[in-house]
């Protein structure tokens, strides 16, 4: 592995590590306030967030992807960004409290009103941000950002948990989400030496790469917020709040695996991108261990759905299990497609993810918008999922093409962690049936029948298929030298002694 790679496994091991962390926390805050809280309580804070959301996609230029992007960035790029930002942040506080009204009245629902004007404070703060986090990600000191962003929402889990017993409304929530705000402002500057200034000198050339990204952000809050407007118009608060948890926990695998891994990678792919065979092969080491990880916690998340919802979240959430199972599965079909954008945006190219998404939101809105009037939230469900699964082999068509990838190359990598994660959810199924024994433990079996059948499943195929380069020699080659005793058994030795040999030269004619 060459030293960019040794980098881009280190980084995306430490923002997995962060991930779990926050993960923890987030799932310790999830059965807590669920518990503490009812379903209403999280709809009004959704439907907030989906209008709040909407304005702040008018500054989601993604300054700091440009700046990553740009390995000659000097002082004048960074300020301007810093000042870009400061501009629209206050601009949209500004835009927030004008339509803070109009907003509760969309909905029906006027307790929105003070909820939006304490969000558009939080909004305005973060225009003060220290740009100079972006030196975390751009010189990959990933153990430095680890520790910037688990402070962040280590702050922001206390504060919300402590309010949630104390008042046991929906304000917890809120007053949590600006604690996160102030955490992360001040600790972008208490971590990071650099003090911006007031510049736009280099406004044109941040705007020429990143007027994409705004588009491409647009598109990818449509994914997953336009769901927020169809149930909360048509179907009400109570549903949405049942529709944001479940999606909320079915999306783990994408949240809490892929992303932090796409955001470790994307500094990487930036600097191979002239080398379109590196980039190729970096594709598919990244693609294997994506789906190695994520597709077995996604079948598990549909399989275990019933479980899962009566020990975490309680009774008054039952129905959001048929919703659970729907989702999960559109978020195993996102697992397979969510590393493309980074190879897009490395080589320079964010209108292809532009172009695609387009593409998919011209068939999902009116999916979501025809299938909630027939069938509530369950059909906005349906609408999702089958939204996926058409744009899947569009996307990857498209990707194929960009870098001169054969798709055999691609399916050689996603065979095997398929069909493992097939037969772990057929396993899994039937420990569901019936009224047998404690739910918590049953739960705990099939978590570990489900683990166990996946992994002998996948080496079983590996084993098959010869042991070809991947993710499972990858991750077996790790294990075996960082634990002396799996690195003993006759299968991980020959990997590790393989690894270890040099290649032999040829001989001299």
């Amino acid at each position: 592995m060459s030293g960019i790679g040794r980098k881009i496994a280190k980084g995306a091991a430490w923002m997995v590590l962060f991930k779990v962390a926050e993960r923890s926390l987030g799932l310790v805050s999830t059965i807590i306030l669920a518990r503490l809280l009812m379903p209403k309580d999280f709809g009004i804070v959704a439907m907030a967030m989906s209008v709040i959301a909407v304005l702040e996609l008018l500054s989601a230029f993604n300054f700091d992807l440009a700046l990553i992007h740009d390995r000659s960035a000097t002082r004048k790029d960074y300020d301007s960004a810093w000042t870009l930002n400061l501009i629209f942040s206050s601009l949209l506080a500004l835009l927030m409290v004008a339509l803070a009204v109009p907003t509760a009245r969309f909905y029906r629902e006027p307790r929105l009103e003070d909820v939006i004007y304490v969000l558009a404070f939080s909004r305005f703060i973060t225009g003060f941000e220290n740009v100079g986090i972006i030196f975390f990600r751009k010189d990959m000191e990933f153990n430095r950002e680890f520790s910037f962003l688990l402070s962040r929402k280590l702050a922001s889990f206390l504060v919300t948990i402590v309010l949630a017993l104390l008042w046991r409304n929906y304000w917890a929530l809120v007053v949590g989400q600006v604690t996160g705000r102030v955490a992360n402002l001040v600790l972008s500057f208490t971590m990071h030496p650099y003090r911006p200034g007031w510049s736009l000198a280099a406004w044109r050339e941040l705007f020429h790469f990143s007027k994409w990204l705004l588009f491409n952000n647009l598109f990818l809050f449509l994914k997953n917020r336009f769901a927020d407007f169809a149930i909360g118009r048509i179907v009400g608060s109570t549903a949405l709040g049942l529709f944001g948890v479940a999606f909320q926990i079915a999306n783990l695998p994408t949240t809490e695996l892929i992303a932090p891994i796409n955001r470790a990678i994307f500094p990487g792919y930036a600097k191979i991108a002239g080398d379109l065979r590196a980039l190729q092969q970096g594709f598919l080491d990244v693609l294997a261990m994506i789906m190695l990880f994520a597709l077995p916690a996604g079948a598990g998340i549909a399989a275990t759905a019933p479980l899962l919802v009566e020990v975490f979240l309680g009774d008054k959430w039952l129905a959001s299990i048929p919703i659970l199972q729907i989702i999960a599965f559109y978020g195993l079909v996102g697992v397979m497609q969510t590393n493309i954008g980074s190879v897009y945006l490395a080589m320079g190219k964010p209108r292809i993810t532009t172009y695609v998404d387009a593409a998919y939101i011209g068939l999902m809105v009116p999916l979501v918008i025809l299938a909630t009037l027939r069938h509530g939230v369950l059909g906005a469900a349906w609408a999702y999922l089958a939204t996926a699964l058409i744009i899947l082999p569009v996307n990857y068509a498209v990707m194929l093409r960009t870098i001169d990838l054969r798709l055999s190359r691609s399916l050689a990598v996603m065979w095997r962690p398929l069909l493992a994660s097939g037969g772990m959810f057929a396993a899994v199924r039937p420990l569901l049936h019936g009224s047998w024994g404690n739910p918590g433990l049953r739960l705990a079996l099939a978590v570990a029948i489900g683990a166990g059948v996946y992994v002998v499943l996948v080496l079983l195929c590996w084993r098959l298929a010869g042991m070809p380069p991947g993710g499972e020699r990858t991750l077996l080659l790790f294990l075996g030298r960082r634990y002396p005793l799996l690195g003993r058994l006759p299968g991980v030795r020959r990997l590790l002694d393989e690894a270890d040999t040099p290649p032999r030269l040829p001989a001299d004619p």
